[in-house]
């Protein structure tokens, strides 16, 4: 396991930028935590998908460079079921398979009455 991953996800500046912080990472596994206000709303007023999208994918990268050597994503998808509104966003990602070169990860994001808000799988690129 990288013993310094939350130190190292504090150097990634665009999920600095958005607001994005991971609060827990290790193991395959990893919380990241998304304060959503109104700079993160959409022409409807409801949380843009881009930015629920940006805290799984942060979420998943802590989780998958948990593990030694360096991943990177190769495939993603995301399904959204609930509109998420201002307040907090949490990603809560698990690794489900993990191999030498591929490793698979399910992402929940929740709003702060754990209401589903979206679903993001993600498989990373293991490099050695």
């Amino acid at each position: 396991m990288v013993e310094n991953i939350l130190e190292v996800m504090e150097q990634d500046k665009f999920a600095k930028y958005v607001g994005i912080k991971i609060i827990e990472a290790g193991d395959g596994k990893a919380k990241g935590r998304l304060q959503a206000d109104e700079n993160h709303l959409n022409a409807l007023g409801i949380v843009q998908g881009g930015a629920i999208f940006s805290l799984a994918d942060t979420t998943l990268a802590a989780a998958s460079n948990s593990r030694e050597g360096t991943a990177v994503a190769a495939n993603v998808s995301i399904s959204y079921f609930k509109a998420a509104q201002q307040g907090i966003l949490i990603a809560r990602a698990k690794e489900i398979s993990l191999n030498r070169k591929l490793a698979t990860y399910l992402v929940e994001v929740t709003d702060e009455q754990e209401d589903l808000i979206a679903l993001f799988q993600g498989t990373v690129y293991r490099k050695e």
